[in-house]
């Protein structure tokens, strides 16, 4: 996945939540992305802004969002959260500040940086970021199955020469075949085979088959 088609997730979603630490604390706030090119993902804020000085010391931000809505429809049969199928995308990464006359110079070629320009001219203290260097992920779900047959489709990605780990749960050569593993997930994430696998772009990580397992086969996933 390019940084072309991670940004057009991004805009489909609109504002989405911005992470930072501070004096080990986390502090998020809502904005938004206005642009993107070969080198990155751009946001801005203001030098007087507790969020500013957040990012110059710490040089690294973390991003989320939902679409098509964070709304609730109600419960199902079975007394589940019903959501819309959609998506939610998360992304952590390392962040540089760019100079006026960077800003000015990438504006001569895109246009989505006119909106900067016009806020660093109305308001001084305007300052963009790049998301430079970054990882990431579409959790794409369907769980009432309305499109497909299965919950999941995770995809995982990156760019600026970071890395990241695949995700679910992992199925070592301590399995001994037994199925116990298969019969509880309900994400059809698990298929069978000597050893049992798990396909990882569509396992929840709900841990079902990790307590199922009665010789310790599976492994718990790595973080991002």
């Amino acid at each position: 996945m390019n940084i072309k088609e991670i940004y057009e997730y991004i805009d489909k979603i609109g504002c989405v939540s911005f992470s930072t630490i501070d004096d080990g604390y986390v502090q998020s706030r809502i904005a938004h992305f206005f642009a993107f090119d070969d080198e990155g993902l751009y946001f801005r804020t203001m030098t007087v802004k507790p969020f500013y000085h957040q990012l110059k010391k710490t040089g690294n931000v973390t991003v989320c969002g939902m679409y098509p809505s964070t709304q609730l429809l109600g419960h199902n049969d079975e007394g589940s959260p019903n959501f819309t199928a959609g998506y939610t995308l998360r992304i952590t990464g390392d962040i540089k500040e760019l100079t006026t006359e960077e800003v000015t110079l990438k504006g001569k070629t895109n246009p989505d940086f006119k909106t900067a320009i016009y806020d660093i001219n109305k308001y001084p203290a305007t300052r963009c970021f790049c998301i430079y260097k970054a990882k990431g992920e579409i959790f794409d779900y369907d769980f009432e199955l309305e499109k497909r047959d299965h919950k999941l489709l995770r995809t995982r990605f990156s760019f600026g020469g970071m890395t990241y780990n695949n995700a679910g749960c992992t199925i070592t050569d301590k399995c001994i075949g037994c199925g116990k593993c298969y019969k509880v997930c309900t994400f059809k994430a698990v298929e069978k085979g000597v050893p049992y696998k798990i396909n990882g772009e569509r396992c929840d990580e709900c841990g079902s088959c990790y307590l199922a397992c009665p010789v310790g086969a599976i492994e718990k996933p790595l973080t991002l």
